[in-house]
C-alpha cells in the first residue's frame, strides 16, 4: 500500500523558509502564536504521515469530507467528516486517510509560546457538526484569509496580521460554544427564512433535498416551502442552488481548485449538472467564468 505525505491532485499549501520563521519567532506581535505551514488536501488517497519523535509545532486537522485516522499516546482514533483534532508539539503521532473513503482536510502547523494553550483536554476528536448557528462557512472564509495572508507573509505586517487571525481561527475550534452563541445573540430576531438560509449556508457541501430541509425545521415539505417563499419570493431549493453557485464563484475566484473538485465540494455528484446549474444562474459556464475573472485580475 503506497504512503504519500504531499503532492496530491488539487492540494494547496503555503510554507515559509525556516530562516524567516526564526526571525518572526522573535517579533513581539508574532512570537506567542504563529503559522509555519497551512494547506488544504481534497480526497487524498494514501495520505500518511508518521512522526516518531514528534515535532516542535502543533498541528490542527479539520476533516470536511471522507474519513481518516490518527494515533497518539498508544491509542488510535477515527477522524470523520465534520470532526477535528489538534496534535500537540513534542508528542509522537501518526495519521492517514481511509483507503476506501479518503478524507478532505484543512490543516495547519502552528507554534509559539502560547501554542500549548490551544489544545483540547484529551486526545479525542471534536465534532464541528453543521447546524443553523454553527458558522462553518465563516470559519472556512477565515481559513482562506489566513491562507492568502500567510502567502504574503514575507512582509512583516502580513505575518503579524496572520498571527492575529490565527488566534480567532483556533479559538473557533477550542471555544466552540462561545463562537456559535455570539451569532445567536446577534441574530436572535432573525426571520424564519433567515434561519433557513443560515442553515443552507452551513450545509452547502451537502446535496440537501426539500424533504431534509423541512424535516430539520419540523415542517411538512409543502408548509415549509410556503413559509420560505412567502418571505423570499423564491422556492427554497432554487434559493439553495443560488447559494451554491455563489459559493462556486468564490472558489473559482479565490482558489486554484479544479471545476470538478468545486462541484464535489458543493454536493454536486454530477459535474455536468453542476455546469448546467452554473450556466443557468450565471449566464455562462464555470470555465468561461474562470477565464473572465482571470482576465479581470490581470488587467
Amino acid at each position: 500500500m503506497p504512503k504519500v505525505k504531499e503532492g496530491f491532485k488539487g492540494e494547496r499549501l503555503v510554507s515559509l523558509p525556516q530562516s524567516l520563521l526564526d526571525k518572526y519567532g522573535k517579533d513581539p506581535l508574532v512570537k506567542n502564536l504563529y503559522l509555519r505551514k497551512i494547506g488544504f488536501f481534497p480526497h487524498v488517497k494514501y495520505h500518511y504521515v508518521q512522526k516518531d519523535r514528534g515535532c516542535d509545532y502543533a498541528m490542527l486537522i479539520y476533516c470536511t469530507d471522507g474519513k481518516g485516522w490518527y494515533r497518539i499516546h498508544g491509542a488510535r482514533y477515527a477522524l470523520r467528516k465534520d470532526e477535528c483534532v489538534i496534535l500537540p508539539a513534542g508528542t509522537p503521532y501518526a495519521f492517514g486517510a481511509d483507503n476506501d473513503n479518503p478524507w478532505t482536510i484543512y490543516w495547519l502547523h502552528f507554534q509559539g509560546a502560547n501554542s500549548p494553550l490551544y489544545r483540547f483536554g484529551d486526545d479525542r476528536p471534536r465534532s464541528i457538526a453543521p447546524g443553523d448557528r454553527s458558522r462553518l462557512q465563516e470559519r472556512l472564509q477565515l481559513f482562506e484569509e489566513l491562507f492568502h495572508c500567510f502567502a504574503l507573509a514575507y512582509t512583516c505586517e502580513y505575518m503579524r496580521y496572520t498571527s492575529a487571525c490565527l488566534h480567532l481561527f483556533l479559538a473557533s475550534f477550542l471555544y466552540i460554544e462561545p463562537y456559535r452563541s455570539i451569532r445567536t445573540f446577534v441574530d436572535r430576531k432573525s426571520s424564519f427564512a433567515g434561519k433557513v438560509i443560515r442553515y443552507m449556508q452551513e450545509n452547502l457541501h451537502h446535496p440537501l433535498t426539500l424533504e431534509q430541509l423541512a424535516a430539520y425545521f419540523n415542517y411538512s415539505p409543502s408548509h415549509f416551502s410556503m413559509l420560505f417563499q412567502r418571505e423570499t419570493g423564491i422556492p427554497p431549493i432554487s434559493y439553495l442552488a443560488r447559494l451554491k453557485i455563489q459559493k462556486a464563484c468564490q472558489y473559482i475566484e479565490l482558489s486554484d481548485l479544479k471545476l470538478q473538485d468545486i462541484s464535489l465540494a458543493l454536493g454536486f455528484e454530477d459535474p455536468a449538472y453542476f455546469s448546467r446549474s452554473f450556466t443557468r444562474i450565471m449566464g455562462m459556464s464555470p470555465s468561461e467564468y474562470r477565464k473572465r475573472e482571470k482576465a479581470y485580475a490581470s488587467s
